[in-house]
């Protein structure tokens, strides 16, 4: 059984444009296979037989998608630590029963009915959410549709990745804004207002950057060149806030 080898073909001027590294001489790429499926690659042409031509590609570009791919499973692998952090945190957390920041999912308020719809979740927790926008220079009609996005307005709500309560935040989030006990809905409401106002602050208002940032996080925002970074997660998340923004609004008028 033969297995595939890579081959690398390159011309005594490609070598040395390599070896000096200049960015701006970069050769052709042919990518050819054989008989045997071994992979050929070439900075030019080749006229053997049992070589059949797959591709072309212009240097430039072959390594530009080279750097996109490869920053894509960094971000991805990034994604996947910070999740199982957030979920080992939790765990460690709810063992030992040491930390204030876990509390009880209960919170220092009553709770609405188990079976209480969307429209009585909001009324239960609607002045405190209003409060917490103002005290944080926050449209209250903004923190509403973060938290329907987010939890839909369940104090109890829970992520696989770890996030809780109703602005869904992180472990770490919650200790960076010194939430005590993130279960209690006004705390994690601080927490979360807090973080979206640093966010707005970060990047000057810009409401966009800000929900794509309380989604991805800032960094990766700003590893986009300060833009929504290309998670459809993320982009999904940001036109849902912004419709459940408009919909308060208009709540608001009528």
């Amino acid at each position: 059984m033969h297995n595939r080898v890579l081959l690398m073909l390159m011309t005594a001027s490609a070598a040395a444009a390599a070896a000096t590294a200049v960015p701006s001489v970069m050769a052709d790429v042919f990518k050819y296979v054989d008989r045997a499926g071994n992979v050929v690659f070439s900075d030019k042409p080749l006229e053997k037989a049992g070589l059949t031509l797959e591709w072309t590609r212009a240097g430039k570009t072959l390594v530009a998608e080279n750097r996109e791919q490869s920053e894509q499973l960094r971000e991805r692998r990034r994604e996947a630590a910070a999740r199982l952090q957030a979920s080992l945190a939790l765990k460690r957390h709810q063992w030992l029963g040491r930390s204030p920041l876990w509390g009880s999912p209960t919170g220092a308020l009553t709770s609405p009915k188990p079976n209480a719809s969307l429209k009585d979740r909001r009324a239960h927790y609607r002045a405190l959410i209003d409060n917490t926008a103002r005290a944080h220079q926050l449209w209250p009609e903004l923190l509403h549709a973060v938290v329907r996005t987010e939890s839909a307005y369940r104090a109890d709500a829970q992520s696989s990745a770890g996030a809780c309560g109703l602005m869904q935040l992180m472990p770490g989030t919650a200790e960076r804004f010194k939430v005590r006990n993130i279960w209690d809905p006004a705390e994690n409401l601080q927490g979360g207002a807090t973080y979206l106002r640093y966010l707005l602050n970060l990047f000057h208002s810009d409401l966009r950057l800000a929900l794509a940032a309380y989604n991805a996080g800032e960094n990766a925002v700003k590893r986009y060149g300060n833009s929504i970074p290309p998670y459809p997660e993320t982009q999904d998340y940001v036109r849902k806030v912004l419709r459940f923004l408009h919909a308060e609004r208009q709540a608001f008028r009528s």
